[in-house]
This record gives C-alpha cells, structure tokens and sequence, in this order.
C-alpha cells in the first residue's frame, strides 16, 4: 500500500481512505469483516474529476465552443482513459478482489480499473482537500491536452459525399456562419446542408477543419 501512495505522488493521513478506494465490490460481499466497497467513493471521485477538468479546459482552452469542450472532456474522462490512467499506477496490483473475480482477471478488467481510478480521486479530496485531488488529477490530464496522441485522419467529407452521392437528386453543401478570434488565431463555424436542412454543425481552427467536424456530426446523426 504504501508503494502505491508513492506512486500517487500523495501521503495521506489516515490510509483507511486509499484501502476503500481499492475495495472492489466483490470482495466486500466476501468479507466478513465489513468492509465497504468503494462505490461511494467512485460516485463522489467522478463528481470531483468532472469539475476539475471542467475548469481546466474552459480555463486553458479558450478557443474551443462549448461543443469542442463537452467532447474533450469525454476524451479525458471515458472509461479508456482512466483506465490507462490507474494502469499507469499498477493499480490492479492492489485492488482487493473476491477470489472469483481474481480468478476472472478482474484486476486487467478496463472498467474495475477506472472505476478504482474514480475512487482514488475521491480518497484524496476527503483525506486533503480539493487541492490536492486536483494536483493528482491534472497530473493525468495536462498531458494529455498538451500532448495530444496523433490519431489517423478521417476524411468525413469524402465519406458523407459518398453516402449521399447514391441519391442524385440530394445536394450537400458547406455554409460558413461565422468565425472569431484575432488573425493569427482564428475558429471557424460551418454548418452542413443537405438541400435546404442542417445536417451537422463544426469548428476548427480552418474551414476545411470546421467542414471535417461538421461532416463528423452529420455521419453520427445519420448512424454511421
């Protein structure tokens, strides 16, 4: 445990706290000695994750619309990333486990993990304060926004152009509506048409970027 408290980068003062955070479920429902899952502890860790990375991107990410900012907040909170997060940690080396789920892996399993991740969070607020839960928590996320893994260029307009090319008589179009910030450091808003109909709504940083996500949004409403 106290290797793991190392790895947290906090000491606590009353360890109890850390030890529910990796009391899984299962093993709780074993033990005769009453321990308490760390489910409540997740619950609060989830509320006091959303908050803080909340402030932190309207703070640090002033170019982004709200929309821009909903969606990289889900990046940096789905269960893929706090999952890689407490993996990062060795956390499934201390997860208390019934011996069935031990047995089932339950402690490589992505969402016990982030789960975990999300009471560790909460471990930390209750035994220090805000402050420190969000030390802990931007130590993850600032990384992560500063920088960002490359991820493989999808060409939505190309795909979108396709599907609707196999009904001749429908017209896509892109509609700039409008655009903000100095020169250097401009975001552009586009809106995609299909006849007279939005269809999907973007942003970039370049109207062909502003166009990509606008196409993006129109694929997801379509089911694709």
């Amino acid at each position: 445990m106290k290797e793991l408290e190392k790895r947290i980068g906090y000491r606590y003062k009353n360890l109890s706290y850390l030890e529910n955070a990796l009391t899984h479920s299962s093993y709780a429902n074993e033990s005769r000695s009453g321990d308490k899952s760390n489910e409540r502890l997740e619950f609060l860790g989830d509320a006091v994750l959303s908050i803080v990375v909340s402030d932190y991107i309207y703070r640090h990410c002033p170019e982004l619309p709200e929309g821009e900012l909903s969606k990289l907040r889900a990046s940096l909170v789905c269960e893929k990333s706090l999952c890689r997060f407490s993996k990062s940690l060795g956390v499934g080396n201390y997860l208390r486990l019934s011996k069935g789920e031990r047995n089932l892996k339950g402690h490589e399993r992505p969402s016990i993990l982030a789960d975990a991740f999300e009471a560790i969070i909460a471990s930390i607020y209750l035994d220090g304060g805000m402050e420190k839960a969000r030390r802990f928590i931007l130590s993850f996320v600032e990384p992560e926004i500063k920088n960002p893994k490359p991820r493989a260029f999808k060409d939505y307009k190309t795909t979108l152009q396709e599907i609707i090319q196999k009904n001749p008589e429908e017209h896509l179009s892109y509609v700039l509506t409008g655009e903000e910030g100095p020169d250097h450091d401009k975001h552009f808003f586009v809106e995609v048409h299909l006849n007279n109909n939005v269809i999907g709504k973007g942003g970039g940083r370049s109207k062909k970027e502003a166009e990509q996500q606008a196409a993006r949004e129109a694929l997801e409403l379509m089911g694709y």
